[in-house]
């Protein structure tokens, strides 16, 4: 499965599925972001039973707002709507698999 690009409209429907979820909040111009976002694509080919979405900083304020995005990379875990795990800086896939499967 390929990375979603979430913004406000489509949100609801990404998060709304039932399957666990992965948002990497991110800003083009941030240089760890560009680290982080093969990992999360690896992750997104390698795992089609998780959704895994990125949300620009910069083009979806109102959700970095949401979320209390205070610095990026951020990534979120949801299930069901709700937040299950958060992290903040670049993590290894490992750690980040981890998150995932809590």
């Amino acid at each position: 499965m390929s990375v979603l690009n979430v913004n406000k409209e489509n949100f609801d429907s990404v998060t709304g599925s039932g399957q666990v979820v992965l948002l990497d909040f991110y800003a083009d111009w941030c240089g760890p972001c560009q680290m982080l976002s093969p990992v999360v694509e690896e992750i997104a080919e390698e795992h089609p039973q998780f959704v895994i979405g990125k949300v620009n900083v910069d083009k979806e304020p109102e959700l970095a707002q949401r979320f209390e995005v205070l610095s990026i990379p951020t990534l979120a875990v949801m299930k069901n709507g709700t937040v299950i795990n958060q992290s903040v800086g670049v993590r290894p896939k490992s750690e980040i698999l981890a998150m995932l499967e809590g």
